[in-house]
């Protein structure tokens, strides 16, 4: 029973007689009514990412409902980049996304397969997880990058020239003139294209982990645009506070921040923030304790050196911020737990819901020690099917990719658990990234670490009332119960009927959010 924006009863008919005379809204008498799914880890601006041309690996779906076919090699991305480039105009930039080069072994993408498509248009690619990017030689010389540029992460050849991989943000963002993947001025129209997709896939309330736009005027866009009536989605917008040289000053951004979060909204939601310290696994840049990577010397790269994650962490605790981390590889997150066991002996606090996001080579020990600290998981189950096989065979060995993205030990141990997208790198959609936690499956077939498959039923709470609790907003969200929002996914089936690949073919009809309904595209 539903009586505004919030659920008002739960029961069958006869029950819900005692609350007096109602109206029965048979509109869904055929389909299935399940809390509306929440997304604790993705990233708003991927509305926007579909202004610009995928070359990712496998195929997917923009927020109007139309499926883009996957580049399977090297030479379908130049061929979809040299479509791109005669669609374009003098002067205009050849500006793309998706790329993951670990789908094509041998030859690395660089500048000279770009020079093929253009050597006087600039052309800017985004590797999938956002942590790379690839550039022609005309998009160098643009920005002024050359042999002599001291910024880490600019790789060269063998003729010590830049050869146009760039790898994580501080030399992405050399790149200044491709804005509208790197922060640019705040779009409208990627916020309500993200909020499409995940209506497209049930989800009601979602983190923007990493919003750049908070301490700026952009901000009351976002108010005007996600509180009105027609916005399908809830946000919890999360602060941009550290690492890859963001974020500022922590005293004063942690003190603004604190301010902010008393000026939120039923749908608008601040006070978060997101730190980094690593980068990415399969693009070797994430922090791996001991024996490191199966085939490179390397060990990543540090996005917050320890001294500034430890200052930034302490500031944005001390004023009362719930803490997400980017920690993929196990180093990065052994630093995450050495540094809040230090911050929480100097200042002591209950109930934080800190959070490892991404958490993926988490170690058993690890997780213990979580425990003991009240720390929370978001485990980025996507990985097992996306790359499960490349983790496997070429990134870090049967054994440890087995022990990846670890949710039967979490929860065993007693760690609150979500699963998260973390889109644009994998799709949002909840009800697939529950599925492969369940299942951990491979494309090519593989159960990854049969040990750490778990239930149907804990991986749909993790993707609802788990999430919610990591956002500190499961008093308002994720479960269907009296005084929550009337937020709802329309279901074809029940998906606690389901088997874990069947999670995938299930059909959304849309969401209804605070009592009203919004229609899935497609």
């Amino acid at each position: 029973m539903v009586r505004g924006a919030r659920i008002r009863a739960v029961g069958s008919l006869d029950e819900l007689k005692a609350y007096g005379p109602s109206r029965i809204d048979d509109r869904y008498a055929d389909a299935v009514i399940f809390p509306g799914m929440v997304e604790a880890h993705a990233h708003a601006g991927s509305g926007g990412m579909w202004a610009n041309t995928y070359v990712g690996f496998y195929p997917r779906k923009d927020p109007d409902g139309t499926i883009w076919p996957g580049c399977t090699n090297i030479d379908e991305v130049l061929d979809r980049l040299r479509e791109a480039d005669a669609r374009l105009g003098d002067g205009e930039l050849l500006v793309a996304w998706g790329l993951d080069p670990i789908f094509f072994p041998g030859e690395r993408l660089d500048k000279r397969h770009l020079d093929s498509v253009s050597t006087t248009r600039p052309i800017f690619v985004s590797h999938q997880s956002g942590h790379l990017a690839t550039v022609n030689s005309a998009m160098l010389a643009l920005e002024g990058i050359d042999r002599d540029c001291p910024v880490e992460g600019v790789v060269r050849g063998p003729d010590g020239e830049p050869n146009g991989e760039l790898r994580e943000p501080p030399a992405i963002a050399l790149i200044s003139s491709a804005s509208s993947l790197l922060g640019g001025p705040f779009d409208p129209d990627a916020l309500r294209g993200f909020a499409a997709d995940a209506r497209n896939h049930g989800v009601t309330t979602s983190a923007d982990l990493g919003n750049p736009y908070i301490m700026t005027d952009a901000l009351s866009e976002h108010r005007r645009i996600i509180d009105a009536e027609d916005f399908p989605l809830r946000l919890s917008l999360f602060h941009l506070g550290g690492g890859m040289g963001a974020g500022g000053d922590p005293d004063t951004a942690s003190r603004t921040l604190a301010d902010l979060a008393e000026t939120g909204s039923e749908k608008m939601h601040l006070g978060g923030v997101k730190l980094f310290l690593d980068g990415s696994i399969q693009g070797f840049t994430a922090r791996l304790q001991a024996p490191g990577y199966l085939s490179e010397d390397g060990n990543g790269l540090w996005l917050s050196s320890p001294e500034e994650f430890y200052r930034a962490f302490r500031a944005y605790h001390s004023a009362g911020s719930v803490i997400h981390v980017h920690c993929n590889g196990d180093e990065a997150t052994e630093l995450f737990l050495d540094t809040i066991e230090r911050v929480l002996a100097e200042v002591p606090r209950w109930d934080h819901r800190h959070t490892v996001t991404h958490s993926q080579l988490t170690t058993p020990a690890q997780y213990r020690r979580m425990k003991a600290l009240g720390v929370c998981a978001n485990i980025f189950s996507n990985h097992i099917w996306y790359w499960g096989d490349q983790h496997r065979d070429l990134i870090l060995g049967p054994d440890r990719a087995e022990r990846m993205n670890a949710a039967a030990t979490a929860l065993r141990i007693g760690v609150p658990i979500s699963l998260h997208c973390d889109t644009p790198v994998t799709p949002l959609d909840a009800l697939a990234t529950a599925s492969y936690a369940a299942e951990r499956a491979t494309p090519s077939g593989r159960v990854l670490g049969v040990h750490e498959r778990i239930s149907v039923a804990q991986a749909l709470d993790a993707v609802t009332l788990g999430a919610a609790y990591m956002l500190k907003l499961d008093h308002l969200v994720g479960s269907l119960e009296a005084g929550k929002f009337a937020d709802f996914a329309i279901l074809d089936r029940d998906p606690y009927d389901c088997e874990p690949a069947e999670l995938r073919e299930i059909t959304v009809h849309g969401t209804v959010v605070a009592g009203r309904h919004f229609r899935a595209a497609g």
